[in-house]
């Protein structure tokens, strides 16, 4: 049983926010026919059926139908979920059962009037639970205006039925409100929310597109700078080389010359790659510390930044540390559901040390795993530093790099907070 409850907070703890909304919306659909079947269909038993054999039948039957409505309400919850969401068609199929049933529910009181089995108030109670589960999957499936028009056909049906079994007066006309607001309150119970968690989706989907765009722009920037670079020299080398071709087939001494300049342009444009593919690889830390507490930020994550940047650090030691502070905000966002994140620079005479800790994260797997923590524990080892990363306790997640300074080499003379 512990290894169950166990499993279960890992697995509630491993979902994202939406994810976690996303489930207890549905759970809370779930409960609801649960809460009024339970409560509207057994309240006449106490006082309101007839104590015989047949009206006690009667109940007994339709308590039985209802608890069937609610075990197929639950079963249509997600792909009537997924239906409303644009995931997935709801196969109609699925709801010839539930109809049957509320046919039966709506049919089984009417009888009780019939034989004068039940009172007043106890079959307006009946009549009101009997709609509400079919209506919790039929509200996902169809629009606002359509689920209000069935309602009213519903109600009028409901009625016709229970003038039919012999009811009359002010006991029939109750049966109208009474059949309405089981519709209504399914309606303003359960498609706010639904709706709600479409818009939360459709943001998190465009959060996702935008991530892919920055990515296609970066790219696309690339390809311009590599462009701009070798584009003007290939084209020189193109006509100096056609050159030197016809000057050697002339038997001119000037083909030497011009093959002389197109080797100097091509090792020019070659050291001009090297530049330009350095300035993509090479990670600047005060530009990743900026760089991840705006992301982070810009996610919803609170991320303290304590240090000043390392700018008196040598460039080797900022690189490496750069692609740490990248690679755990990368960890950060994509694992987890944390809420703060904290990124601390401390120096000695002995070294360097920077911390991220954030909270929300079980994540060990996920950055152990992968070839991130790898290939940046092969950074930090070419400058004899090291690399620890796991959980410290309390749902904190801590990723530490360390480098040693040489007592030659310089380092921030003081530590300033930012937030």
């Amino acid at each position: 049983m512990g290894m169950r409850v166990r499993d279960w907070r890992r697995g509630w703890q491993e979902r994202s926010k939406l994810q976690r909304i996303d489930l207890y919306s549905r759970f809370t659909v779930s409960v609801l026919p649960w809460i009024f079947t339970l409560s509207w269909d057994l309240a006449p038993f106490s006082s309101d059926i007839r104590r015989d054999p047949l009206p006690l039948t009667l109940g007994g039957v339709l308590l039985l139908v209802g608890l069937g409505q609610c075990v197929l309400s639950n079963r249509n919850v997600k792909p009537s979920y997924d239906h409303c969401l644009g995931r997935s068609v709801f196969p109609r199929r699925r709801l010839a059962a539930p109809l049957a049933l509320l046919v039966l529910g709506l049919g089984l009181p009417a009888t009780l009037c019939g034989v004068g089995g039940i009172d007043d108030d106890g079959l307006l109670l009946l009549v009101m639970n009997a709609p509400v589960p079919f209506a919790i999957t039929q509200v996902l499936l169809v629009p606002v205006r359509t689920f209000l028009v069935q309602s009213l056909v519903l109600t009028a049906l409901t009625t016709g039925l229970f003038a039919a079994a012999g009811l009359r007066g002010g006991v029939l006309a109750g049966v109208v409100p009474a059949t309405l607001f089981g519709c209504l309150l399914v309606l303003v119970s359960v498609r706010p929310g639904v709706w709600s968690l479409s818009v939360m989706w459709q943001a998190e989907k465009a959060r996702d597109l935008q991530a892919r765009l920055a990515v296609a722009e970066e790219r696309l920037r690339f390809g311009r700078d590599m462009h701009d670079v070798l584009g003007r020299n290939l084209a020189v080398i193109a006509l100096k080389s056609e050159l030197a071709v016809e000057l050697a087939q002339r038997g001119r001494a000037e083909a030497v010359d011009q093959m002389v300049e197109v080797q100097r342009i091509a090792r020019a444009s070659q050291q001009e790659v090297r530049d330009v593919v350095r300035g993509y690889r090479e990670a600047d830390l005060s530009t990743e510390l900026v760089g991840a507490q705006g992301v982070l930020k810009a996610a919803g994550i609170v991320c303290e930044v304590t240090g000043d940047g390392g700018g008196q650090l040598p460039a080797a030691v900022q690189s490496a540390l750069g692609w740490a502070v990248r690679e755990a905000a990368t960890n950060v966002l994509r694992h987890g559901d944390p809420r703060l994140c904290t990124i601390r620079l401390s120096a000695s005479a002995d070294g360097v040390v920077l911390d991220v800790e954030n909270d929300g994260a079980p994540c060990v797997a996920a950055g152990e795993s992968g070839s991130g923590l790898a290939g940046l524990r092969e950074r930090l080892g070419a400058l004899d530093g090291s690399l620890d990363a796991g959980p410290v306790g309390d749902g904190m997640f801590r990723l530490t790099a360390r480098i040693p300074l040489t007592r030659g080499e310089s380092r921030p003379a003081t530590l300033e907070g930012r937030r």
